[in-house]
């Protein structure tokens, strides 16, 4: 009789479960987790834009470390680099929408002029009673009333998250070594271990690399913005421009608000409907540029995660976190698939998530005559 080396082998052995065991415990962790992120979003979602924040820093801090500075003092002036510029960016918006504020008496005018004009092109057309049109008319006051009030509540928190993020982002680089040990730990139970390292610095790579190609791209779309809307003659083209362009950091979903303000200002702002109509075909091509040339080249090579998943993983980021979760939606999902294409058994949810061509029609390769006698010997 004889023994193989398997028969001593006592290692324990991973438990398999059949399909209809498993799915439920697959969805039944994703919905732990979103309902864990979705209860606890005032605080993860800081120290996610922190952790991204300090990753687009990182260069800075490690340039000032390669130059002999010392090291608290490197990760002070790199926060203080970081928050200046954020600070201008939002100094610069609140200057061009405190010019803006001042035209509400024209816009309310107009807007009352609009209504009166569609109130008797629907009374002509369709015969829409004038209690018909008060009805939706208070209903859309509601629904304004509802979403200005969950504006200032979001503004609110914003200035508790401003303040946040940046001693987020001095703890982070001052106990970085400290959490990638933790990390590495945790995910291999040994203090090294060059998988979680590839992981760690693929994931820091691809982020980064993500949101530098989303500041060149949106820096390209606020110029092609501005100046469209200038021709045009449209009133605030610069701030319009550059909200445009900060819109289009929300994948999908903001490029639509990207063009509904610029067209609404020309339609307040200036007689009939040309410059809105212009506005429309301006920004119609400005998002073929975009799409077709800007994101390709500069964005997506840099994440690779198909349109598909990219569109679902929006809306469940809105879902979960507004606006917020709109924005983290993408980096996340690349994290994730750099996590599933490291481990064997998840890297088929790594090429779902995917956008890389998979090979298809290709022939598999006969077994040499080595390997049958190979297989000959061992069955007998």
């Amino acid at each position: 009789m004889l023994l193989h080396m398997s028969d001593f082998d006592e290692r324990p052995r991973e438990l398999q479960f059949p399909l209809y065991v498993k799915l439920p415990l697959i969805l039944l962790g994703l919905a732990l987790a979103v309902f864990t992120i979705h209860t606890a979003s005032e605080i993860i979602f800081p120290l996610f834009f922190a952790a991204i924040f300090a990753i687009m820093l990182h260069p800075v801090e490690q340039w000032l470390l390669r130059h002999r500075v010392p090291k608290l003092l490197a990760i002070t002036l790199t926060v203080v680099l970081g928050v200046s510029a954020l600070v201008g960016l939002l100094y610069f918006i609140y200057l061009e929408a405190s010019q803006l504020s001042s035209q509400m008496p024209l816009f309310k005018k107009k807007f009352a002029e609009t209504s009166a004009q569609v109130h008797q092109w629907l009374q002509s057309r369709f015969g829409v009673s004038d209690q018909k049109l008060q009805g939706y008319l208070s209903e859309a006051g509601n629904r304004a009333s509802a979403l200005l009030g969950g504006t200032l509540s979001a503004v609110s928190g914003l200035a508790v998250v401003v303040t946040l993020i940046p001693v987020y982002i001095f703890l982070l680089f001052l106990y970085q070594r400290r959490l990638i040990d933790f990390l590495t730990q945790v995910f291999s139970g040994r203090r090294q271990d060059q998988n979680v390292a590839d992981v760690l610095h693929e994931s820091k790579a691809t982020i980064q690399s993500y949101m530098v190609g989303l500041l060149i791209e949106a820096s390209i779309v606020a110029t092609l913005n501005t100046t469209a809307l200038l021709i045009i003659g449209v009133p605030y083209g610069l701030l319009l421009g550059v909200l445009g362009a900060l819109l289009n950091f929300i994948p999908y979903i903001g490029g639509l608000i990207a063009i509904a303000l610029p067209v609404l200002m020309a339609f307040v702002t200036k007689p009939g409907y040309g410059h809105a109509v212009a506005v429309v075909a301006a920004y119609m091509v400005i998002q073929f540029i975009d799409n077709h040339y800007l994101i390709p080249r500069i964005v997506a090579s840099k994440i690779k995660v198909n349109a598909l998943v990219a569109i679902v993983g929006v809306l469940v980021g809105n879902a979960i976190g507004g606006v917020a979760g709109m924005f983290l939606a993408l980096p996340v999902i690349a994290i994730l698939k750099i996590v599933f294409d490291r481990i064997p058994s998840l890297k088929p949810w790594g090429m779902l998530l995917g956008d890389e061509e998979t090979p298809r029609g290709r022939k598999i390769n006969p077994p040499s005559k080595e390997a049958e006698r190979a297989e000959e010997v061992v069955s007998s």
